[in-house]
C-alpha cells in the first residue's frame, strides 16, 4: 500500500467518527497498537525536542533500504498520533518519506483539534522522521 493509499484509508476511518470524543478514543486505541518500545531506546538521542509530553522515535535502515521506525510516548493521545505517523511512514524508503504530503493530518481535523503545544509536538515528530530519512538517504548514497 502506498503512503497516499494509507492516508486515504485513515481518512475514511475517521469519516465514520463524527464526534471528536469518539475520534480521541479511537486515537488512544491506535496508540495501543504500537509495538513495545524497548526501555534501552528511551535515551536522550531518541527523545523528540519540542513535544509537551515525552516522545521517542528510533530508526534503523533495513537491508531493502526501507526505514524501520519504533516509537513511544508517555501520553495516551500523543501515542495514538505517533501510531498514525508510524502507520503512514514506517517501512518506507527515504525518498518516499521525504516526498510525502501528509495531508491526512488536516483532512481528519487533527491539526485544528490539537492544542498549540501538541501541534508543535506533531511538527517536531514529522521533522525528526524527515531528519532520519535525510540521514539514511545520504548514508545510502555514500556507500
Amino acid at each position: 500500500m502506498t503512503i497516499n493509499e494509507t492516508q486515504d484509508e485513515i481518512i475514511e476511518e475517521f469519516e465514520g467518527l463524527t464526534d471528536w470524543m469518539d475520534r480521541y478514543a479511537y486515537i488512544i486505541d491506535l496508540g495501543e497498537t504500537l509495538p513495545e518500545f524497548p526501555d534501552a531506546d528511551k535515551k536522550p538521542e531518541n527523545l523528540i525536542e519540542g513535544c509537551q509530553s515525552r516522545v521517542w522515535i528510533a530508526a534503523e535502515r533495513e537491508g531493502d533500504g526501507k526505514i524501520k521506525f519504533e516509537a513511544d510516548s508517555d501520553a495516551l493521545i500523543v501515542k495514538g498520533i505517533v501510531a498514525l505517523l508510524m502507520r503512514v511512514l514506517n517501512d518506507r524508503t527515504p525518498d518516499e518519506i521525504l516526498g510525502a504530503d501528509l495531508y491526512f493530518i488536516e483532512k481528519i481535523g487533527l491539526k485544528e483539534h490539537l492544542s498549540p503545544t501538541r501541534s508543535n509536538g506533531l511538527v517536531a515528530m514529522v521533522k525528526q522522521i524527515h531528519n532520519y530519512a535525510k540521514a539514511f538517504k545520504i548514508m545510502g548514497n555514500v556507500q
